[in-house]
């Protein structure tokens, strides 16, 4: 995965982190804008979150973020 989208991943995270909670929940979806304007880059973080991890629709936003910064 490239590195501006780990980046914004873990922003995302500890943003959602910060205003709902260590036990906040995300998708994948959470980090794009309602309207797809980069289908490239929502497939990279599909492929990443579902065929590579095999991750749940919906996981801790923690785990997520500890994930995408360390590289995994």
């Amino acid at each position: 995965m490239r590195d501006d989208l780990r980046q914004k991943i873990a922003d995302d995270c500890e943003q959602k982190i910060a205003k709902k909670g260590s036990g906040v929940g995300v998708s994948f979806y959470a980090f794009f804008k309602n309207r797809n304007d980069d289908p490239e880059l929502l497939m990279e973080a599909a492929t990443w979150w579902i065929k590579t991890h095999r991750l749940n629709h919906f996981e801790k936003a923690e785990k997520i973020r500890t994930m995408v910064l360390e590289g995994l």
